[in-house]
């Protein structure tokens, strides 16, 4: 790893794929936040990830496998937050008019997140779903888990979400 710049900070994410989940390292710019980093413009085509913890679905049990860097292309990205208990200002005004939080289950890959959607209180999920035209979703009040991984368990208060890649569960 090459010394960090004068302006670059260190964050611990997390990064869903279709077929695994990456922790681990990432550098950016001190300014950003990183949190909704994948919204910005200088969004590189591959996530570079130092001392990625990976857990890899797809065979019978999930395998685990470690590098000193690995590079998840950004278009197979499905989630990503800061690895708590980091946790960043959120990205709305809370006293915002006419906005409510809809209780949403996303299915990420073989994730499992109960989580809350801000929408408009003139809207429903459907219409907001196709109105929107966002490449990254906020959702927030994420409850993370996976039913191949009983004591896998994550709190996140905000994480963004590829809406063209996650199913959205209404109970």
């Amino acid at each position: 790893m090459k010394p960090l710049a004068s302006d670059e900070k260190i964050a611990l994410v997390m990064v869903y794929t279709p077929n695994m989940l990456v922790r681990g390292e990432v550098i950016v710019k001190e300014s950003l936040r990183v949190s909704i980093w994948l919204r910005t413009q200088g969004v590189p085509r591959y996530v570079h990830i130092l001392k990625p913890q990976i857990i890899l679905f797809g065979g019978e049990s999930p395998k685990t496998l470690e590098y000193s860097e690995i590079f998840v292309p950004t278009v197979k990205v499905l989630a990503f937050h800061l690895a708590p208990p980091a946790c960043e200002p959120l990205d709305y005004e809370e006293d915002e008019a006419n906005r409510m939080m809809q209780p949403v289950d996303l299915v990420v890959g073989t994730f499992l997140m109960k989580a809350k959607l801000r929408i408009s209180t003139q809207t429903d999920v459907a219409t907001n779903l196709d109105i929107s035209s966002t490449a990254w979703m906020s959702i927030y009040e994420a409850a993370v888990s996976n039913p191949y991984l009983p004591q896998f368990s994550v709190q996140a208060p905000m994480l963004l979400v590829n809406p063209g890649g996650v199913s959205i569960g209404l109970a």
